[in-house]
């Protein structure tokens, strides 16, 4: 365990581009139209920009004389190459990079433009720098190695790549080659069956793997936006292996990948799925009590689970609630968002309601945009200009094994982002009952990823705020799907905790303490403590009014 933190250290919650901006979408007018109003306020206001374009003539100068006068950050992946700071032409070019985004910077810091039109500039800005990076050139040093080693065959198989990405992937450069994994050979892997299907979901029952499970099931709910094999990527990192070994029965929902004739699914109809699910789990098993776990989406729906059973009395039925990444309070404070008006919301919701859903494929593109450095511009390096084929990370696979939402679950996401309504007794009512978060008085434990860029982690540490009962908070030294993502055996794992849980969440980091090690551990003792007792394994799935239908992962989880 480590000493608290200093104040200097504490974490910024990540900003730009987050869970809203995903479901709302993106437009290139709005970016255009931001660059435009920057502009016309550099052209209003002369002295302004006059002022840092001499800065800049004047750096740019002594740049050419061959001063170095910005260090570069050591852990920018871009310029690790020695030739950006020992060959004199790339260290210019550098050089000549970085004081322009300084010089940018500073004039948008010090204009007179409104604190909204401040933040749109940075954020168009980010976007921009990082695409005119030198490092995305065809002079990119490694790209010139990789010509003369490969006699030319580098640039032929990049632009194959080009091409075939302008053709089959919208004009981005894949992540992750579609041949890399397979569903049930190579990725979900664990030993299972389903034992129950609706037009909504299959529910995955897992063999037990211990000698001894404890009575109460944990019911796995997946966000609707990702396929559920996060929860069983790879033997090594697989969550639903390490529940099993552990001693927990394990059942994990496999979501329908919905199309235009289930336009109508929102979230009450998922809701009532889940409460279907849960009460199969309940059968099979004999138990009471089911433990929840909701990730991201699916902790939104667990939680308007709860307040549901809550208004009809029937919260009995659930032991425990863990949420993962999860956003139950919508307040986010990001550059994105400001995009995000009137007219824009109800512009998304007419687009999905004309194609009956939203395309993963769209909202893939939005997330890959949160970090354009990592997801966009580092394959755009690899694919074309080294002309390589993208490496093979199982959770990159599962990244790009997009789903659809339905059109009326957009449409509720939507107005979750905008009225924020759990945030108040009754403000959001599903399947006809009004949701009030803090009459639910299920013990909870939450998780945040320090670096999360989709939930960020103040806004999910608020959204604990809104539990009733006994909560427990962790913060995650990851980002979104890493914290999820988060074996025992990771060397680089670790989290923050403080079991007082403040209004603010710069207060609670502040006194907290840093822990080594992956946050499935403390979690695997708490759940154990709210599963009931241990009794010998039952090694047989289902049972006679739920029989094994077909082997995990199911049918579902195939569909494109």
């Amino acid at each position: 365990m480590r000493d608290k933190p200093a104040r200097d250290t504490l974490p910024t919650p990540a900003a730009f581009i987050n869970a809203q901006s995903a479901i709302t979408g993106l437009r290139g007018r709005d970016l255009i139209s931001t660059l435009r109003s920057v502009a016309a306020h550099g052209l209003r206001n002369p002295v302004h920009s006059a002022r840092h374009a001499l800065k800049l003539g004047g750096q740019l100068g002594r740049v050419l004389l061959g001063e170095t006068l910005h260090p570069t950050n050591p852990q920018d992946s871009r310029f690790a190459d020695p030739a950006w700071s020992l060959n004199p032409f790339y260290r210019r070019s550098l050089q000549a990079y970085l004081a322009w985004q300084k010089q940018v910077k500073s004039w948008i810091d010090e204009s007179n433009m409104t604190p909204d039109d401040r933040a749109r500039a940075h954020f168009a800005f980010a976007l921009l720098n990082d695409a005119v990076s030198p490092s995305n050139s065809l002079l990119n040093p490694l790209a010139i190695k990789e010509l003369f080693n490969s006699g030319g065959n580098s640039l032929v198989r990049g632009i194959g790549h080009l091409v075939d990405d302008l053709l089959h992937n919208d004009g981005l450069p894949r992540q992750v080659t579609k041949q890399a994994f397979e569903v049930g050979k190579t990725v979900a892997t664990t030993t299972g069956a389903v034992v129950f299907r609706n037009e909504l979901l299959e529910l995955i029952q897992y063999k037990p793997m211990s000698e001894k499970q404890y009575s109460k099931p944990l019911l796995v709910v997946p966000p609707q936006i990702n396929k559920y094999y996060i929860f069983d990527l790879s033997p090594h990192n697989s969550f639903v292996q390490f529940a099993l070994k552990n001693s927990l029965q394990t059942f994990v929902i496999s979501w329908r990948n919905p199309d235009v004739r289930h336009r109508e699914w929102g979230l009450s109809t998922y809701v009532e799925a889940v409460e279907e699910a849960m009460n199969v789990c309940r059968a099979i098993t004999g138990a009471r009590e089911v433990n929840l776990m909701g990730a991201c989406a699916g902790g939104l729906t667990i939680a308007a689970l709860q307040g549901h059973l809550q208004a009809k009395r029937q919260l009995r039925r659930v032991s425990s609630a863990t949420y993962l990444v999860s956003l139950l309070d919508s307040q986010l404070d990001s550059p994105a968002t400001l995009f995000a008006d009137e007219q824009t919301l109800e512009a998304a919701k007419r687009r999905s309601y004309q194609k009956g859903v939203l395309d993963g494929r769209d909202m893939a593109k939005v997330f890959a945009w949160m970090r354009p450095n990592d997801l966009i511009w580092s394959y755009f390096v690899n694919n074309y200009l080294l002309g390589k084929e993208p490496p093979a990370f199982d959770i990159l696979y599962w990244n790009n094994d997009n789903t659809r939402l339905p059109a009326a679950l957009h449409g509720d996401l939507l107005d979750f982002f905008k009225h924020n309504p759990l945030t108040h007794p009754g403000g959001l009512e599903v399947c006809g009952t009004p949701i009030d978060l803090q009459k639910v008085t299920v013990d909870s434990f939450s998780v945040a990823g320090i670096n999360d860029h989709i939930t960020p982690w103040d806004a999910v540490y608020r959204s604990t705020l809104l539990l009733g009962g006994d909560r427990r908070f962790v913060l995650s030294n990851s980002g979104h799907v890493q914290s999820i993502l988060n074996p025992p055996n990771n060397p680089k794992a670790n989290y923050v905790e403080n079991g007082k849980l403040s209004s603010d969440p710069r207060a609670w980091y502040y006194d907290a303490k840093h822990v080594d090690g992956s946050w499935w551990t403390p979690w695997l003792s708490w759940i154990q403590e709210r599963s009931g007792a241990l009794k010998e394994t039952q090694m047989a799935l289902g049972n006679q009014n739920y029989p094994p239908m077909e082997a995990a992962p199911g049918t579902y989880v195939r569909v494109r």
